[in-house]
This record gives structure tokens, C-alpha cells and sequence, in this order.
């Protein structure tokens, strides 16, 4: 049995998420039907981390399990052949077995667009959101800091959702301006479900000034959803990096028109 390495790129706008689900076609679902063309099999994909729908990723890694004599640089090939245009393979090679796209994680990094501008766009409609008040980048980065470290996120953490540990540590915390276009990049141990997008969310509602910078520190020590601002929309995020010892997707990282 050989153990693939996949590195894939993608465009949530059409899917329900990574992880197969009842209620529409999910990326995993559809790599998975062209993976059991391909090899005759049922392989089963497991990724560093599932993304909801909507949510885009420059460089997602998956591995899968087969007995197929494909050559492991050529299933990119073959998979692209394939699947929609929305989902690209980047990249593809036979990695140890003892290897595991989720458990093994390091450090895993996240982009979130916003187009600060009077107007929206009709090409990032489906990939930035549109913040058509002016906001304060500069209080944004002074908030954005304050994520830095270790922490106990309980407070920005998607409701219903129950974890036994909710301590994260932060590598990175930034929001950069291109034009009018606004990027928050953000490097971490890991992530709890909905936890970039409840950042952003309430790093948008400081540079609104609509609240301040203080209020992370009250969701820090009263651990509390209601101390933060709203949960941001999918659209605008981005898994955009995953590190591994001794591999790092950043190679694989495409530049495009809104980046």
C-alpha cells in the first residue's frame, strides 16, 4: 500500500465545505469520485483541516491510501484531468506511511480578504468582502497584535461547538493594504471552527469604531462569544498555508489578480 501526498487548490464558492456532507457536493467528494476512476478503488482523502462552504484554499494537503501503480507526480495530472476547473492539484508524490495530513501539522496559516471600497467588485464578489465604509487599518493592526501568543480562545470559538482544550498560540497576526484591497494573514499552532472569522469579524467592528481594541482583551479573560464581534462570512477566507517538518506548502502558493 502507498501513501499519497496531494496538495490541492480550490474555489469554495460552488461547495458545501471540504468534508462530504448530505446537503450538496463537498471538495473531498469530488476528488474522492475521480481518485476511485483513476485507481479502481475507494480512497479515502483525509486533509490537514476541513473548511466550511464557501471558504477557498491556496494550498489544502490530503493524503490517500492505494494499491494503484500510477506514478505519484502524475496524479495531479490525472486528477486535473477530471475535475472541474474550481479544484486544481498543484502537486502529488508518495510520501512515508507514516505520515498524516492533519495529525501531523505544525504551524497553519489563514487569509482573509476585505475590499474596503464605495463600491463592490464584480470579480471578488464570490472571494473578498465588501466593506463599503471606511475603515482604520491602523487600529486593526493595533488589534491584530494583541492575538500574538498563547491564549485561551474560548471566546472565539463557534457556539455549540464543544473542545477540551481552547488554548491556540499565534505566530502571525497582520492585516496589510493593497489598493483597496485589505488582507489579515494569520499563522497559528491551530484552529477551532469559525475562530479566524470571529477575529476578523471583530477586528472589522474596531476599525468601524464600533468597539475598541481592549474589548480581545475582555474575550480573552471573560471567555465569553458575547465579547466578540460577529462571526465574518466565509467567502473571504483563505486556507493558505500548512507547514509540516521537513514540508511546507508555501512553494505551491500561486499569485493571482486579487492577492
Amino acid at each position: 500500500m502507498r501513501r499519497i501526498r496531494l496538495i490541492i487548490e480550490y474555489d469554495g464558492t460552488e461547495y458545501v465545505g471540504w468534508q462530504v456532507q448530505p446537503n450538496g457536493i463537498a471538495v473531498q467528494e469530488a476528488v474522492e469520485r475521480e481518485l476511485a476512476k483513476l485507481t479502481g478503488e475507494r480512497c479515502a482523502l483525509h486533509a490537514s483541516g476541513r473548511t466550511d462552504s464557501g471558504v477557498h484554499a491556496l494550498a489544502q494537503v490530503a493524503h490517500f491510501d492505494t494499491q494503484s501503480r500510477i506514478p505519484a507526480d502524475k496524479f495531479a495530472f490525472a486528477l486535473n484531468a477530471g475535475l472541474s476547473r474550481d479544484i486544481r492539484v498543484l502537486y502529488s508524490d508518495e510520501t512515508e506511511p507514516s505520515f498524516h495530513s492533519r495529525f501531523d501539522v505544525k504551524r497553519k496559516s489563514y487569509r482573509y480578504l476585505v475590499l474596503n471600497s464605495p463600491h463592490d467588485s464584480a470579480f471578488t464578489r464570490n472571494h473578498a468582502l465588501h466593506v463599503h465604509h471606511k475603515l482604520d487599518v491602523d487600529k486593526m493592526n493595533n488589534a491584530a497584535a494583541l492575538f500574538l501568543g498563547e491564549h485561551d480562545f474560548l471566546a472565539f470559538k463557534a457556539s455549540g461547538i464543544t473542545l477540551e482544550n481552547t488554548v491556540r498560540t499565534i505566530f502571525a497576526s497582520e492585516w496589510s493594504k493593497h489598493g483597496d484591497m485589505l488582507s489579515f494573514d494569520v499563522t497559528g499552532s491551530g484552529f477551532m471552527y469559525n475562530m479566524v472569522r470571529i477575529m476578523v469579524g471583530t477586528m472589522l467592528e474596531i476599525g468601524l469604531g464600533r468597539r475598541d481594541a481592549e474589548s480581545i482583551r475582555r474575550a480573552f479573560n471573560e471567555k465569553s462569544r458575547s465579547t466578540c464581534g460577529v462571526t465574518a462570512p466565509a467567502h473571504g477566507l483563505y486556507l493558505a498555508r500548512v507547514e509540516y517538518d521537513g514540508f511546507d506548502t508555501a512553494q505551491f502558493i500561486r499569485s493571482t489578480f486579487i492577492f
